[in-house]
């Protein structure tokens, strides 16, 4: 008998019942496992809710977490930390915590201090990078991992380098079921008599459930008396976003196919009970899900456990469990095949039976009373092995060393500033100044923010509201007779150009290829790519450098979805080649730089080149964008370190008096997104501190010490002028903001153990740090990142 474990407290973090989903029945079922095995063990759940108000937790529930609020996460580390548990167990599915690729539970995990052991219930074979970087951090964070089948072992050693010896194997938990004959339960259901095909699980489109309706007409001219039971509720985030058009669809197939009589769609969510007595009644268990790549299904577990004959699509865990006779798989999508095999097992009842006894007997190892004896072995490794670890890295942090806070990213002044039309060029104080109109730049700029919003979750539905003005804005200034954009529009809704400025063309093109490369929405990206498509052309023929680095940055996007896209990437390559040579006519050893003055939105040239450079791996191009933004920093530095933009009241020509001010937030906003491309390229902390430094511009670190955004609603003032800020808050200066703010946020959530560094070859020579970080009075002293290197 198992020795009694001296873990006294587990916290289990995940989503949970009543929430209906996979994740929340899985945590559920595992703590309620482990406290019924271990009763001398408390356990309690951290859930994270994917809607307001959250769900009617039962009483084990102790701390809850608001999905996309990146606090919320900070405060539940708090509250495990407080509670003392001796190990987290964590669920981790891509989907569930907020954040780009879920990044928000780094967050909390940073902040624990015992040992944490994280199921992974997705293992990706092609992860994002998003998703990439995460898992790396997410590994190293863990103290072990928990996989539920080989092949999930095997991906993570292969695929991120996971330490074997860290890694357990636990087969997914079922219920405990006798085995015993389907005609027992069919009364209950009314279907006695009848032979019983069962798919259930939440619905959506990957499961496949209509090639299963085209494969009955065949089925059944064998077997009249078959009836198929759907069970289960539509997925609620497809209910969300798309109704219940899915099962719509696959009830007008079951009319089309004339099989209504025998087909049951039994749409709710079933308790454990209930379900249990459903699969007790299937004479034949259907999974034909479409996506292969996934590594861990519940609902074939527990049918496989139950002894049940299953008939599946060959998915990572349905090919691994149902090898060597004990299931038959079909081809993806392949009705002819799932026919053909339901015959052949209904026909052959000797074979369906061995084959459920086969599957009952390796089922007992399955079972939730064993799985928690088997979780409980990897918690106290976990605790073995994690504890001088744990007490090396959670030592408690100076104020320089602890992440920074940043303001609140509020959306009032930008939803004000808006109309039906899109967002207004000016203000006045933050009245929209109508008498202005409308610009194709200002658009442009916010539906970019629109879309970094939607990765990073924060305010969803109101972003997405957004975006579709913007985005709308784009599709109405695009003239396909000239292939150009139109630039400024009047309040009553006319152009006042024939074809806007090369630059507002470029900024179309660059939020466009966004559109394209990162909103989650198949509309977005279908009109961004038709729009960026017939606009790129024109680019060939442009002059402006702003143009060509706006439009080298909406390639790129474009290109994270669509690689391969010849024209793109020959635009590309002619646009580097044509800021490279502008560089070397111009710059010298006193002067690195693309032009013979510096006048507004500067640093886009260089992250034009940082970011093309790197893509394409051409070492020269990425170390020339590098030189020229290190150059840039240092003008842009004020004496006392504080980020002094080129002033607008006479820019900075090469030859002449350098102008301190009007300075525009555009400068600001401009440096932060080149400075965190740098520091992604790189991982060199130095430039991650550049960009807080040019942030810190918006909060007052400035020449006059004067804040410019303003923290209630999420609006910027015009300019920093010699005596005072221009009170103001117009479209360009607040997207300048909110646009800055949003890439810090990202960046913060997103920052790992160590980022992956380029090659050798890649990575630029060592370059003078610059050693102050002190606290100007009033004012929050400035920390570097955790990661980040000081130099």
């Amino acid at each position: 008998m198992e020795p009694a474990s001296d873990i006294r407290k587990i916290a289990f973090l995940g989503n949970y019942l009543p929430r209906q989903c996979g994740i929340a029945t899985f945590t559920s079922d595992v703590l309620s496992a482990v406290a019924s095995e271990h009763p001398q063990t408390q356990c309690f759940a951290v859930p994270v809710n994917d809607i307001p108000g959250g769900y009617a937790y039962p009483d084990v529930v102790r701390f809850e977490i608001e999905e996309q609020e990146l606090p919320s996460y900070q405060r539940a580390a708090d509250f495990v930390n407080i509670s003392n548990a001796d190990i987290v167990c964590v669920q981790h599915e891509f989907g569930i915590y907020g954040g780009p690729a879920g990044g928000h539970l780094l967050a909390l995990l940073r902040e624990l201090r015992m040992p944490v052991v994280t199921t992974l219930h997705t293992v990706l074979r092609e992860p994002s990078p998003d998703q990439r970087r995460v898992m790396r951090e997410l590994i190293a964070r863990s103290t072990r991992l928990v996989v539920m089948t080989e092949r999930g072992r095997q991906m993570l050693q292969e695929i991120y380098q996971a330490p074997a010896g860290r890694i357990d194997l636990i087969a997914h938990g079922i219920p405990d079921m006798p085995f015993i004959d389907p005609n027992y339960y069919k009364d209950q259901f009314g279907v006695e008599g009848r032979l019983v095909l069962l798919t259930f699980g939440l619905l959506s489109p990957t499961k496949g459930i209509e090639h299963a309706l085209n494969a009955l007409p065949e089925i059944l001219a064998e077997f009249p008396h078959v009836v198929y039971i759907v069970l289960g509720a539509t997925h609620p985030n497809l209910v969300r976003e798309h109704g219940e058009s899915y099962r719509l669809s696959l009830e007008r197939l079951a009319r089309k196919n004339r099989v209504e009589k025998h087909v049951i769609f039994h749409n709710r969510f079933v308790e454990l009970e209930e379900l249990k007595e459903f699969i007790g009644a299937a004479d034949l268990y259907l999974t034909p899900y479409l996506n292969e790549a996934q590594i861990t299904s519940g609902t074939l577990a527990y049918a496989f456990g139950a002894g049940k004959a299953v008939i599946s699509t060959p998915y990572w865990h349905a090919a691994e469990l149902l090898a060597d006779g004990h299931g038959v798989l079909v081809p993806f999508g392949d009705a002819r095949a799932i026919a053909r095999e339901v015959i052949g097992l209904l026909r052959d009842e000797m074979r369906r039976h061995a084959m459920r006894k086969r599957a009952y007997k390796q089922g007992r190892e399955m079972v939730w009373s064993h799985s928690a004896h088997l979780y409980m072995q990897s918690f106290e490794r976990a605790r073995s092995e994690g504890a001088v670890w744990s007490r090396k890295s959670f030592a408690v942090r100076t104020l320089d060393q602890a992440p920074r806070d940043l303001p609140e990213l509020r959306l009032d002044h930008l939803s004000r500033m808006t109309d039906s039309t899109g967002i207004f060029q000016h203000a006045l104080f933050t009245v929209p100044n109508f008498s202005e109109g409308y610009c194709t730049d200002d658009n442009a700029r916010a539906f970019i923010l629109t879309v970094l919003l939607e990765a990073m979750g924060t305010e969803a539905g109101k972003a997405r509201t957004l975006a579709t003005t913007y985005a709308a804005f784009l599709h109405h200034a695009f003239n396909p007779l000239t292939m150009r954009f139109h630039n400024h529009l009047s309040f009553d809704r006319h152009w006042l150009d024939e074809q806007g400025s090369e630059d507002s063309h470029g900024r179309a093109l660059w939020a466009l290829g966004l559109g394209v490369g990162r909103s989650p929405y198949r509309s977005f990206q279908v009109m961004s790519g038709q729009i960026f498509a017939q606009a790129l052309p024109a680019v060939a023929q442009f002059s402006s450098p702003r143009a060509w680095a706006f439009s080298l940055l909406g390639i790129h996007e474009y290109l994270q979805r669509l690689n391969g896209e010849r024209f793109a990437q020959q635009t590309r390559e002619t646009l580097m080649t044509r800021l490279m040579d502008l560089f070397t006519r111009t710059a010298d050893a006193d002067w690195p730089w693309f032009e013979d003055v510096l006048s507004y939105d500067n640093a886009k040239l260089a992250h034009a080149l940082i970011l093309s450079g790197r893509a394409t791996g051409q070492v020269e191009v990425f170390e020339r964008g590098l030189q020229a933004l290190r150059w840039l920093v240092e003008v842009q530095t004020a004496e006392g370190g504080d980020f002094r933009a080129i002033g607008s009241n006479g820019f900075y020509p090469r030859t002449g008096p350098r102008a301190c001010f009007d300075q525009q937030p555009i400068e600001a906003q401009s440096m932060v997104s080149a400075c965190l491309e740098a520091y992604r390229a790189t991982s060199d902390g130095w430039w991650y501190e550049q960009a807080q430094r040019a942030f810190d511009w918006f909060l007052g670190w400035n020449d006059l010490g004067l804040e410019l955004y303003a923290p209630t609603t999420g609006g910027c003032r015009d300019a920093l002028h010699i005596d005072r800020v221009n009170q103001n808050q117009g479209a360009e200066s607040t997207l300048a903001f909110l646009l800055a703010l949003a890439e810090m946020h990202l960046m913060q959530h997103s920052l790992p153990l160590s980022t992956p560094s380029p090659s050798a070859a890649m990575r630029p020579q060592a370059d003078a740090r610059w050693a102050g970080n002190g606290a100007r009075p009033g004012l929050p002293a400035r920390a570097t990142p955790e990661g980040a290197a000081h130099g």
